[in-house]
């Protein structure tokens, strides 16, 4: 409560808009820090409907491969679609989703990068293997494989 009250005064005393009028930066700016990434391994959890989602992860799945030194032996990339995201690997939807779908198989050629589709719920939308991309592999269940993985050391992202 004593830290409201004091945002609250120094607000009212007219200091805070003024710093923020005049365009200062009065933390400074933002320091880099030069960190090197070692290779390992992570599953995505990729579920969304939103293209700009599905394509915020593929550029997070590059670049995490990039920045990590790019070790096929030593690396794992595995993203496992499920829910609202399992449309646009559908072989019908390939008009629509050509841009995202090239990006995605793309990035399993030549790199330790998988995308697995959870059957179930493909199935329960309608959807058969046979009706998926073929870069696509279909594991039972996302949740269980997504628990599967990260008991064998992967880092679960979102």
């Amino acid at each position: 409560m004593k830290m409201f009250a004091w945002v609250l005064a120094v607000a009212l005393s007219g200091w805070f808009p003024q710093v923020m009028a005049e365009g200062d930066a009065p933390w400074g700016s933002a320091a880099v820090l030069d960190v090197e990434y070692q290779p390992g391994k992570v599953v995505y959890d990729l579920f969304t409907g939103s293209a700009d989602e599905v394509a915020n992860i593929l550029d997070r799945v590059g670049y995490l491969y990039k920045l990590t030194g790019s070790e096929p032996f030593d690396s794992s990339i595995v993203v496992v679609i499920h829910g609202d995201a399992i449309p646009f690997f559908a072989i019908r939807e390939w008009e629509r989703q050509r841009e995202l779908m090239t990006r995605a198989q793309s990035l399993t050629v030549g790199a330790p990068i998988e995308f697995r589709m959870c059957q179930a719920a493909a199935r329960a939308q309608g959807y058969q293997p046979g009706d998926i991309h073929g870069f696509v592999q279909m594991v039972p269940m996302a949740d269980a494989e997504i628990v599967r993985l990260q008991q064998e050391g992967y880092a679960y992202m979102q």
